[in-house]
């Protein structure tokens, strides 16, 4: 159903905004009347010119794109007004006013008029999948369910929010050793391509007989001048071919297992993993979500198939009458340590408690060795391209020298 954004006067002439959901413009001012308000102007917030109607993806649609800070921000604005007391409808309403963004301004009218019609807030989050999460929408039903809606918003503030700041420390960690790889690769692509072939040119009219390391160079040369676009097709070909066999089963089970084991990166992955399981699993219990039912949903969010397999096996242990710790400790993903912690907590009462602190312990690893990672890489590129700009520099600078030696 199309939303709409108004501008009316109420019974006193008093200007007011809002936004209210409506079969046509004509339905929403009748529904505006019904309400005692007197509607001005009513507009469809996502509205857009005629011409880009037809366009299924347009540039301001992906600018306008709903972010994940923007949803930890709305869920932190929602549980403070909760938590002030102030109805959850209301509390929609007032939040309404204060999106900026028009996409996320009409997923939340909608969500607020469905709660308004007598449907849970869990209910009307669930209609938008690919904005809240099976996790927030559980949390969310649990708070419900419990009664402390605002407290678990607020949790779930907090883990949107940590979330992104592991996220961004990641992204900005590899950002320069990235844009240095692409940057050189470039360079040197330029150098090979178009300037070794002019200075070679020269020993070729020569017609004498060159160095090894010379006639490579002319040849890898020659080969990316004529066939660059060969190399790029192929490049490009490994890529898709990669992406279609990681949505086949068995193609994403090598390719979880390859990111598992693969020396260095591996053991990032593993504890990205885990932290992933300690965070998600003790936030839903802490929210009153049942075990089984907390494995389930974090099953679904682990993105890993291995991963995935190893909860599965641990639920159906579970459920013939073993504790969490025993399946998992069967498992070579998840370390001793952490098996021992969710013991204790296990046996202390205090298991969510653990697994969060395992969440933090992990996630403090995977930043310091993403750092230590980033660290060597850098001084690694440089090395490589030192020596392949050597290789280049002895190859043109090997026959002068026989040419020089000739001429004494």
């Amino acid at each position: 159903m199309p939303v709409y954004e108004y501008t009316a006067l109420d019974g006193s002439g008093k200007s007011v905004n809002g936004i209210i959901d409506a079969d046509s413009p004509v339905a929403a001012r009748q529904r505006l009347r019904g309400t005692g308000i007197f509607p001005v102007d009513v507009k469809e917030t996502s509205s857009k010119p005629r011409g880009l109607r037809s366009s299924p993806v347009s540039v301001s649609a992906f600018l306008k794109r709903i972010k994940s800070g923007e949803i930890s921000v709305t869920t932190r604005q929602l549980a403070t007004l909760l938590g002030a007391g102030v109805p959850l409808v209301a509390s929609l309403e007032a939040l309404i006013s204060q999106i900026g963004n028009p996409q996320l301004k009409k997923i939340m009218a909608e969500i607020k008029e469905s709660v308004n019609e007598g449907n849970s807030l869990a209910y009307a989050l669930s209609s938008h999948p690919s904005i809240f999460s099976n996790v927030y929408v559980n949390m969310v039903r649990a708070g419900e369910a419990s009664g402390s809606l605002d407290v678990v918003l607020d949790r779930l503030a907090d883990l949107g929010e940590h979330e992104q700041a592991l996220k961004g420390r990641f992204k900005a960690a590899m950002a320069y050793p990235v844009f240095m790889f692409f940057v050189g690769t470039l360079v040197l692509f330029f150098i090979i391509t178009f300037v070794v072939p002019n200075i070679t040119q020269i020993f070729k009219d020569m017609h004498q007989t060159l160095p090894i390391p010379t006639i490579v160079l002319i040849s890898i040369s020659n080969f990316l001048k004529s066939f660059w676009w060969l190399v790029l097709l192929v490049i490009v070909s490994f890529i898709a071919i990669v992406r279609q066999l990681k949505n086949t089963p068995r193609g994403r089970y090598v390719w979880d297992e390859v990111k598992l084991r693969i020396p260095v990166l591996g053991l990032i992955n593993n504890k990205m993993a885990v932290a992933s399981f300690g965070r998600t699993l003790g936030s839903l219990l802490k929210a009153g979500v049942p075990l089984i039912t907390a494995l389930q949903i974090v099953r679904n969010i682990v993105n890993n198939v291995i991963i995935a397999d190893v909860i599965d096996e641990t639920v159906e242990e579970i459920q013939a009458g073993k504790s969490l710790a025993s399946p998992l400790a069967k498992s070579p993903w998840f370390p001793p340590i952490v098996i021992q912690m969710i013991s204790v907590g296990e046996q202390s009462g205090e298991l969510e408690t653990m697994l969060l602190k395992i969440a933090d312990t992990y996630d403090r690893d995977v930043e310091s060795q993403i750092m230590a990672m980033t660290s060597i890489i850098e001084p690694v590129m440089i090395l490589v391209m030192g020596l392949v700009v050597l290789f280049i520099v002895l190859s043109i600078l090997l026959p002068i020298f026989e040419i020089n030696q000739m001429i004494r």
